[in-house]
């Protein structure tokens, strides 16, 4: 039963109190839904825009291609975003979130019909402004799900948004154009008025779950908001892992958003370009692998064991990508194939650390706050990456064909991540022998 002190705050509708009192399977179902329908439909706000080509079209008339500077402007409104989330969704209550997520979807939708309407140049500021919002939605329903008994089930489910929405949403986008000629510039703000009611509904929904039971806080500590100090304090006490994870992140995040933006004209190059729903065939099948992996850690109850499990996984995805790209150099697997173990690969490392990483690391070291401060954190750092890693393409290998530095890509992050993720392993479980009960003390508040 949820204490008072705990549920205070939450809306008491009858579907709240419905769902206190739902068996363990049905409370899950109905999460996964709700949380799974309001990040896909954010993402009919974020990525149409990239299933267009904009052939021919530089910025400013230099070297820069005009949809690079759209996909890096996005990308940098985008990470300010989450430099912007990591005090916001630290500090933000429960009855802000609904409003908060609504907010953001309204200033993303105005800012996709200032896109349409502004000359090409114009448009880089309107796709930064599109970004700016959108970057918090992901910590805003996080903060619904974590600290919970099977948070792994729920952030696999959540999870499994963004790797079919992405393919989804540009599939759609490109439907738009070709069944109703929609424009180019114009399609991204059709599409997500298409998915506007169904958005709000959701997010209606999301906000009816109850808070984490005394069941929940007792398998994984209670989450309580973050000040300033406990900010500082919980980077301090993991500075060595959070160096280690985050420059794996930065070059990570760079690699998932150039397979993701540019998925297009690398399908092309692999003569996929004429298949039909070509992005949702292939991340389903990541979607379903990682889904599959995530939902496995549920078994493990020990947090230590799952927070080890969490780093089994993600290792194995880095491996993936560099073994899947060898096996398509020796022509022993397709180009799809290939896409889909790449795919597979980077989500397995990517998810998470938006999700399960960070919200065992908490329960297992008993640490105080959130892991919506650590995902942000380092997807703040993340996103610097892909803007690095996109700009330098274009400025430093513009004659190089798009796959052909996909492939060199994918063999450095492979490379890079194992290592990384080797050395952070080892630095959390030398913490863990230090302290071998499994709950490191919290660093006391600062005294005021």
């Amino acid at each position: 039963m949820n204490s008072p002190a705990l549920t205070a705050t939450v809306p008491r509708s009858r579907l709240t109190a419905w769902l206190a009192r739902a068996p363990d399977p049905v409370f899950t179902l109905f999460v996964i839904f709700v949380s799974f329908s309001t990040y896909f439909c954010m993402y009919a706000f974020r990525k149409p825009f990239s299933a267009a080509s904009y052939q021919g079209l530089k910025f400013l008339g230099g070297e820069v291609d005009l949809k690079t500077a759209f996909v890096v402007s996005q990308i940098i409104g985008y990470a300010l975003s989450k430099i912007i989330g990591i005090k916001v969704c630290a500090e933000i209550g429960r009855q802000r979130r609904a409003q908060g997520l609504v907010l953001m979807i309204l200033l993303a939708e105005l800012s996709l019909l200032f896109f349409a309407i502004l000359p090409n140049n114009l448009k880089v500021v309107a796709i930064f402004f599109n970004g700016l919002p959108l970057g918090m939605v992901w910590g805003l329903v996080v903060l619904y799900l974590e600290g919970r008994r099977t948070s792994e089930m729920l952030l696999a489910g959540l999870s499994c948004a963004y790797i079919v929405a992405s393919g989804a949403v540009k599939d759609i986008g490109l439907w738009l154009m070709s069944s109703f000629q929609v424009d180019q510039f114009w399609m991204p703000c059709a599409t997500g008025l298409c998915f506007l009611p169904l958005f709000l509904g959701s997010v209606w929904l999301l906000n009816q779950l109850p808070q984490p039971d005394a069941a929940d806080i007792e398998a994984r500590v209670e989450r309580t908001t973050m000040g300033g100090s406990q900010r500082w304090q919980f980077f301090r006490q993991f500075l060595p892992e959070m160096i280690l994870l985050s420059t794996v992140y930065f070059f990570l995040t760079a690699y998932r958003d150039f397979r993701d933006n540019f998925g297009k004209e690398i399908f092309e190059s692999l003569g996929y370009g004429e298949k039909p729903a070509i992005f949702t065939r292939s991340e389903l099948w990541v979607a379903f692998g990682v889904m599959a992996a995530l939902a496995g850690l549920n078994l493990i109850r020990d947090n230590r064991r799952g927070l080890y499990g969490t780093f089994v996984i993600m290792t194995f995805g880095v491996l993936l990508l560099g073994g899947g790209t060898i096996l398509w150099d020796l022509k022993l697997v397709s180009g799809l194939t290939w896409m889909i173990l790449t795919g597979l690969g980077a989500y397995l490392t990517y998810v998470p650390f938006g999700s399960v990483l960070f919200d065992r690391l908490i329960a297992s070291t008993r640490a105080v706050g959130t892991a919506v401060f650590a995902v942000y954190v380092a997807d703040a750092v993340g996103y610097s990456g892909a803007i690095s890693v996109l700009l330098g393409k274009d400025l430093m290998a513009g004659d190089m064909d798009r796959i052909d530095f996909f492939r060199l890509l994918t063999y450095f992050m492979s490379a890079l991540g194992v290592i990384l993720l080797i050395l952070s392993c080892g630095f959390l479980m030398k913490r863990h022998t230090h302290y071998p009960t499994g709950e490191l003390s919290a660093i006391p508040p600062e005294s005021n």
